[in-house]
């Protein structure tokens, strides 16, 4: 496996990249799935006095004591004003991190024909800066919450998926299947924690094939108790009540994860 690309999607808008034919698709989670990063982390760079209310926030909405609208609310009602462009930049630009291998993945599907969505319950406003910042490769899609935007009419076509709630994720996945007449059997859905279980059910009762990465226990029981067989787990699988270990997950290169990738969409 040859990896020459290096963000040369930039080049192409996200807005023409949506319209190109695609033969499969990834549709993943982002935080602690294909970044080390956590959904609420530019709140707490920002806001360091909020950083436990946060992580109890999303401790309980990951392990499906909340739903996501609840959670987002107590965020809301948290914040003391609104989340400006300046504060995601300064986040962005001290503490952006992948794991290794992921933006080299995305290029990888991407010149393959294989649709890389992003499904996450992120906010819209991270990816646009993440995008405009040159941090990523260009993806055609993102699903994503809008509780922090910093759109522009270019953009909205990008972000016309939204994930207000988690069972959003699957009704996402079968949209994009169903605009670009992509089968189940080239489906792939990855994801790391309860938070994405629906997408899960959903994704193996279509016959998807199903990645855990960095699984969390709330995933791998949620799984369990539903008799939802997960195809590859990638990373670490965690056990009840462990903690990260951030350094072995960095260890880790989702380059890897191309040939599962390429058997499982059947290209």
């Amino acid at each position: 496996m040859h990896w020459k690309y290096l963000y040369g999607n930039r080049r192409n808008s996200q807005a023409s990249m949506i319209n190109q034919k695609y033969k499969a698709v990834v549709s993943s989670d982002w935080s602690e799935c294909l970044s080390p990063n956590g959904p609420f982390d530019p709140i707490a760079f920002n806001y360091p006095e909020l950083e436990s209310n946060l992580k109890r926030i999303f401790r309980a909405y990951t392990g499906n004591a909340i739903s996501l609208k609840t959670a987002l609310g107590e965020i809301e009602r948290l914040l003391p004003e609104d989340f400006t462009l300046a504060r995601m930049d300064a986040y962005l630009d001290a503490q952006f991190q992948t794991y290794e291998g992921v933006p080299e993945l995305i290029e990888w599907c991407l010149s393959r024909d294989i649709l890389f969505m992003i499904n996450t319950t992120n906010t819209q406003g991270y990816f646009q800066r993440v995008f405009a910042k040159g941090l990523l490769p260009k993806v055609p899609l993102v699903a994503a919450n809008a509780m922090i935007n910093f759109s522009s009419s270019a953009e909205t076509t990008c972000y016309k998926y939204l994930v207000t709630e988690i069972e959003d994720k699957p009704k996402n996945t079968a949209a994009v299947m169903s605009k670009f007449k992509i089968p189940a059997n080239r489906v792939i859905v990855m994801g790391d924690s309860g938070g994405d279980g629906p997408h899960f059910e959903w994704a193996f009762n279509q016959g998807a094939f199903l990645i855990g990465s960095m699984t969390k226990d709330s995933l791998s029981q949620y799984c369990q108790s539903r008799g939802i067989r997960i195809n590859r787990s990638f990373g670490i699988s965690y056990g009840p009540g462990a903690g990260r270990d951030l350094e072995k997950e960095m260890a880790f290169d989702f380059r890897e994860l191309a040939e599962p990738i390429l058997a499982a969409s059947g290209l």
